[in-house]
């Protein structure tokens, strides 16, 4: 019966799962496994382990959601998860991500130091702001918030070169109307680059064509280590919208028709490209167990007081 590996053992030493395993095929328990089956069952052990661990220090309970289950989507941008769990920047650097009032349309005020912007009520004119920050590395977040009152036909959320036109003398999806910008119309549901409307794909893709009804705020995801561009709503996020992004400096960029919208910004943050430090990934690991709604009681770990500051990013 040598068929069940010692645990205690793969706790100390991970490599003698390949020699458990050789030593079960030479008893005639099973047949000799592939190197794929062998990296398969290798990964699912490890992700036992590190359920066990996370139940453990989560009081034995798995009913609080984590950022894994909010973003279950396969294709979510590595490090987003971590990205969202961090403290939001302070006001100093949402303001130096915010909208720049030196490149934006000329019926667009720019208010709060870049935090918010309102379009002034002119006919037939389709306006745009452009951000203070561009970005040609690392994963980028941030959220945008746009009643849905104020959206009018044509609301356009995305990203721009430095070269995108901002303003037009007709009411467009400009956002992703040329080469240098790439949008979704949150109004339509509809992806826009290098696109006059007609044909633009459904994002994200559903069954039966139905459109997604999008709220006040969403999260744009920019992986300019991946090259890719995605949207998040309520904690789901939707898949890359577009791909093919890598070796471009892009800024945060919207398009808007409506008369006095107002469409707020704030910089989530940025995740180096650099490998984290194992004490960092280690904060992660715990963060992940307790959960969203259990970090409060960090305070009741048996733990010394730098480390539970170091646990709430203090």
């Amino acid at each position: 019966s040598a068929i069940r590996p010692p645990l205690a053992e793969f706790l100390l030493r991970p490599g003698d799962l390949r020699a458990w395993e050789a030593k079960r095929d030479q008893s005639g328990a099973g047949a000799q496994l592939s190197e794929e089956r062998r990296a398969r069952k290798t990964r699912g052990f490890l992700q036992l382990l590190t359920f066990m661990g996370q139940t453990a220090l989560a009081g034995g309970s798995t009913s609080t959601p984590t950022p894994q289950t909010l973003y279950p989507d396969l294709s979510c941008p590595e490090g987003l998860e971590e990205l969202l769990s961090a403290p939001r920047p302070d006001l100093g650097a949402q303001q130096r991500h915010g909208w720049n009032p030196k490149d934006c349309s000329e019926n667009i005020e720019v208010k709060e130091g870049g935090l918010c912007f309102e379009r002034r009520p002119v006919a037939q004119s389709t306006d745009g702001a452009r951000g203070k920050k561009g970005y040609s590395r690392g994963l980028h977040a941030w959220e945008i918030s746009w009643p849905r009152e104020q959206r009018g036909t044509h609301a356009v959320v995305g990203v721009a070169t430095a070269l995108a036109p901002l303003q037009a003398d007709h009411y467009a999806a400009l956002l992703g109307s040329n080469s240098e910008s790439w949008g979704w119309d949150i109004g339509r549901g509809k992806l826009y680059h290098q696109s006059k409307g007609p044909g633009a794909p459904q994002y994200p893709a559903r069954p039966h064509g139905e459109q997604l009804e999008v709220p006040e705020r969403l999260l744009v995801v920019l992986d300019m280590e991946e090259g890719t561009l995605g949207y998040a709503i309520g904690g789901t996020y939707l898949g890359p919208a577009f791909r093919g992004l890598k070796g471009r400096t892009l800024y945060p960029a919207v398009s808007a028709v409506w008369g006095q919208c107002q469409v707020r910004i704030s910089y989530l943050g940025g995740r180096r490209v650099e490998p984290h430090s194992l004490l960092h990934l280690s904060r992660l690991c715990v963060r992940h167990a307790l959960g969203d709604t259990r970090l409060g009681q960090v305070s009741a770990l048996p733990l010394p007081p730098a480390m539970k500051r170091y646990l709430l990013y203090q």
